[in-house]
């Protein structure tokens, strides 16, 4: 019996002179070219590794540079933390350089300026620290002069329809605003001057996701009945009647991105402070969590069973909102909890925080309440603080028939706002003033500072940053209806400079 194995008969694979069965492994590629299959491998591992080596010692190492640079670790979030925080240091330095004016020619003098200068730089920064927290709260509220009567509210930007949401840069240099007709505006808080944003059509929303309205409606609503802006100041959103949160770029004025999912629609928007999470609320009762760099969804948040109507945040991923169930639930996102705040008698209308322990509500019934993340019922309630008047600084006032608890649209708290970690808040309403409050500390109460004279619905508030002054939207109508029209009112935006003492 012959036998076909090259194994056995001491020839190497392919060398087998016997291979002439169509079995026989002389005919396989893989087997007959084995040997130089491998040599080439070979060969060629070892010309890279010689290139290599040549290269790096030809070139200097260039080459290898150009590789370390390219597996440099990138910096850490602790690194970029110290880098923003020595570059901080440093600018806080040298404007308190420039501030000195007395220079000293003596070393030890100087030594000793420079040691006070450290020392007030890292007391700013300290009670910087306690602000942003909320653990320290500016006064601000005391320092604000009694407006005269030439000192009141000046329409700075013009709507054809009612302003529904007004809003902030974090540098307080530019404003946005938006009415029930659609128009979005960017205007500067100095002179006035606004831009306005321009829709895409039909063919870029459906680009950029919007999605075919559902019902009757054969197109896209203008109707913007919310408005935020991106603490970096890049990104606005806006929603309103067509159940999408839309994003524009501030530097270009262009849509962006559209978001759908909302299945109802979108009455409040706000950016958690910091970041790029963008929260919306809606007529569908939930609270949709968005991030504006990745353009994607994130998660829903549940708990209200009515329509959501005012949310807000500050740097904590905490969201206060408040609903039509006559509820306001602060959510913790972080730790998927919620609290829940409970109005007995009315509906909350609208909600703001003033610090991440304390905020403020306004209701249906013309009350305004403080709350603190302690109790589940108001700390302090201020009732009837947008009375009625009969007749309103001589402007025609109508209602259609909408009454709660014996008071028209009118008194209802539309609006609150809050300058952020200090003692100063201020709410609107349809009664022809704005009032502005004192928040004592500790939860002790809200104590009235002055009435500032505003003919219209006032259906946003936004405070500056430094206390400086206040922006108001005004309107004929309600922000969310058409149950009271004041024909005496201009539609815009308004703004009261604040002295401060």
């Amino acid at each position: 019996m012959k036998n076909n194995n090259p194994r056995k008969t001491g020839g190497p694979p392919g060398k087998n002179k016997r291979g002439g069965s169509k079995f026989s492994m002389n005919r396989d590629p893989f087997f007959s070219n084995s040997k130089r299959r491998k040599k080439n491998v070979d060969e060629d591992i070892e010309s890279e590794e010689e290139e290599d080596l040549d290269g790096g010692m030809s070139n200097g190492g260039g080459e290898s540079g150009e590789e370390e640079e390219e597996l440099a670790p990138e910096e850490t979030a602790e690194e970029k933390r110290q880098r923003i925080a020595k570059v901080l240091v440093e600018k806080l330095r040298a404007r308190e350089k420039e501030l000195e004016d007395e220079e000293d020619e003596e070393g030890e003098r100087e030594f000793e300026k420079e040691g006070e200068r450290d020392s007030f730089v890292a007391k700013k920064l300290m009670q910087q620290q306690l602000e942003d927290s909320g653990r320290l709260r500016r006064a601000i509220a005391s320092r604000v002069q009694k407006p005269g009567s030439v000192d009141g509210f000046e329409v700075l930007v013009k709507h054809r329809q009612s302003v529904t949401g007004v809003c902030l840069s974090d540098d307080d240099s530019k404003g946005f605003s938006a009415s029930k007709d659609g128009m979005i505006l960017h205007w500067d808080v100095e002179s006035g001057k606004a831009e306005k944003y321009q829709w895409p059509n039909e063919e870029i929303l459906r680009s950029h996701g919007t999605k075919n309205p559902e019902g009757r409606v054969t197109k896209h609503s203008r109707n913007v009945l919310a408005l935020a802006v991106s603490t970096d100041g890049r990104y606005l959103a806006s929603g309103g009647l067509d159940r999408h949160v839309h994003l524009w770029d501030t530097r270009t004025r262009e849509h962006i991105q559209a978001f759908p999912g909302h299945k109802g629609p979108v009455s409040c928007l706000t950016f958690r402070q910091g970041s790029s999470e963008l929260f919306s609320g809606s007529f569908d009762r939930s609270i949709k969590i968005w991030n504006v760099e990745d353009r994607a969804y994130m998660n829903t948040l549940f708990g209200h069973q009515s329509e959501v109507l005012t949310i807000d945040c500050l740097w904590q991923e905490r969201v206060l909102a408040v609903a039509r169930d006559r509820s306001m639930q602060l959510f913790k996102v972080h730790d998927e909890s919620r609290l829940i705040f409970r109005s007995s008698t009315s509906s909350l209308e609208c909600c703001c925080f003033i610090d991440n322990s304390e905020f403020i509500s306004g209701s249906d019934d013309g009350n305004i309440a403080l709350w603190g993340v302690q109790k589940k019922k108001p700390v302090y309630i201020v009732k009837n603080a947008h009375a009625l008047s009969t007749d309103v600084n001589s402007g025609e006032l109508k209602d259609n028939g909408r009454n709660y608890s014996g008071h028209i649209a009118a008194s209802w708290v539309s609006s609150v706002g809050a300058c952020r970690g200090s003692d100063l808040a201020a709410s609107g309403a349809g009664n022809g003033s704005v009032h502005l409050w004192t928040i004592e500390g500790a939860g002790k109460g809200i104590q009235p500072l002055h009435d500032l004279p505003l003919i219209g619905f006032v259906n946003s508030l936004a405070f500056a940053k430094s206390g400086k002054f206040l922006v108001a939207g005004v309107g004929q109508e309600p922000r969310l209806g058409r149950w009271g029209h004041n024909s005496a009112a201009r539609n815009g935006v308004a703004i009261q400079r604040l002295k401060l003492l």
